[in-house]
């Protein structure tokens, strides 16, 4: 078959406001498309910024939160260490030096950490610096309790050692009073077994006026003196030695005749009283020897009519007495 050659067919042309048309549609596409990936990335990143500050508001929160609660948990601790410091005060009114000296640092101590703690705004340091003073405080504490501890043992275990010596003195006081009491009875037996006797009375009216001779009178008006001489008898315990006797003369009327101005006065006798004296007499004793004294009284008034009585006390005991009457002179007297 023959092919005739018939004439080539043209394609028609794509008209140009077709390709222009799909141009501007992939421009609207790609101009939406960049739009909607900038919105979504405006939202992303308003999103992941709202996140991260909500984030941030939160870490503030937790950390003030933490923060006040390590500040309370402190504010606690300081208070517990406070009472055991207080009540370590309370019960040791007494101290030595040394707890002086730590009751300084103790409270300079506390208040250094209450200043901290009383700063709501403490940051983490501070409040890091508040809990190692703290550890601190509680070991000052303990250290002021072990040393307490030992000034309550030593003033314990003085009260013993004083309760032991107010023992042994108590007892040694009451064997020293029953030994002076045993040391004073002998004493006693001794002294009354010392006191000398005195014996062998004799008593004399003497009259002087005429030419200086003596004559013995028994009548008041004449007697210048009176010569009083006894014995001090033997005595086997009395030793030799200066002894005091005391010679007591009474009037007729009853009066003690006493003369300060010739040497009378004032002596205790054994049962405590006092009595009036008219001579003492200072006379040297010869132990187990016979002593005669002999002495002279005279007064600065007359002697009256009647009768005297003249006592001899020695160791504060009576040791002898006797009687001299003086009568009234007759017509020649």
């Amino acid at each position: 078959m023959a092919f005739e050659n018939f004439p080539q067919t043209e394609q028609p042309a794509v008209p140009q406001t077709t390709v222009k048309k799909d141009n501007t549609k992939n421009i609207l596409y790609a101009v939406c498309a960049t739009l909607v990936l900038g919105m979504i990335g405006t939202w992303a990143y308003i999103l992941f910024d709202k996140n991260k500050q909500e984030d941030v508001i939160i870490q503030k929160e937790n950390t003030i939160v933490a923060t006040s609660t390590q500040r309370d948990q402190l504010q606690s601790e300081l208070e517990e260490a406070a009472l055991r410091y207080d009540l370590l005060k309370s019960d040791n009114s007494s101290k030595d030096s040394s707890i002086n000296r730590k009751d300084s640092e103790i409270k300079a101590k506390q208040d250094e950490i209450r200043k901290i703690l009383s700063n709501k705004n403490a940051t983490e340091a501070e409040l890091s610096t508040a809990r190692n003073m703290i550890a601190s405080l509680n070991g000052d504490i303990s250290v002021y309790k072990e040393r307490i501890t030992l000034l309550e043992g030593q003033k314990q275990q003085l009260i013993v050692e004083k309760t032991a010596v107010t023992q042994q003195r108590n007892s040694a006081m009451k064997n020293y009073d029953s030994a002076r009491v045993v040391i004073k009875d002998k004493e006693n037996k001794l002294e009354i077994g010392s006191t000398l006797v005195a014996t062998n009375f004799s008593i004399l009216g003497i009259d002087g006026k005429k030419g200086g001779k003596e004559k013995v009178t028994t009548t008041a008006k004449r007697v210048d003196k009176m010569r009083i001489s006894f014995d001090l008898a033997e005595n086997m315990i009395a030793e030799s030695g200066e002894k005091e006797i005391y010679v007591c003369i009474t009037a007729p009327d009853g009066t003690s005749i006493a003369v300060p101005g010739l040497g009378s006065g004032t002596f205790t006798t054994r049962d405590g009283s006092s009595k009036s004296f008219t001579k003492k007499i200072n006379v040297e004793y010869t132990q187990a020897k016979k002593r005669t004294v002999s002495f002279d009284w005279e007064q600065n008034s007359d002697f009256k009519t009647g009768e005297y009585k003249i006592e001899v006390y020695n160791n504060g005991f009576k040791v002898g007495d006797a009687y001299k009457p003086l009568k009234k002179g007759g017509l020649f007297g």
